[in-house]
């Protein structure tokens, strides 16, 4: 297994999320939480993210319908931030509430565009 993983995944994982957020989550990681921030670090975004077959935004997109399909919100709408930083369109999150509410039901559809409201609205997107 390539040793840079953990590395590689703070790139990827600071390019999408920001690297405010992402060294504010790891300054707050203690004991307990420390070894499943660095391999979160390394698999999801060096393993997952980090080869160059599938382009950020595209992976950001894949994200979105995913996340919004488990119903996971609160990873939702960080996610959702990401995919803006990652050039993702405010038409193309909306496309992909529309597939969310098509293959996982209205109510979802309803709670990826209200939080997708408010990330919006902080990017003065709306």
């Amino acid at each position: 297994m390539d040793d840079n993983f953990f590395e590689k995944g703070l790139e990827k994982r600071r390019a999408t999320l920001g690297k405010e957020y992402v060294d504010k989550n790891l300054a707050a990681a203690d004991d307990f939480t420390r070894p499943f921030q660095e391999a979160m670090t390394a698999w999801c975004w060096g393993f997952g993210w980090g080869d160059e077959v599938i382009d950020e935004k595209t992976r950001s997109m894949m994200n979105l319908s995913m996340i919004g399909a488990l119903g996971k919100m609160h990873e939702w709408e960080i996610h959702c931030r990401g995919a803006i930083n990652n050039g993702v369109s405010k038409e193309e999150i909306r496309a992909i509430i529309h597939v969310v509410g098509i293959y996982c039901g209205v109510p979802q559809s309803l709670e990826c565009f209200r939080v997708a409201r408010k990330v919006l609205e902080e990017k003065d997107m709306l």
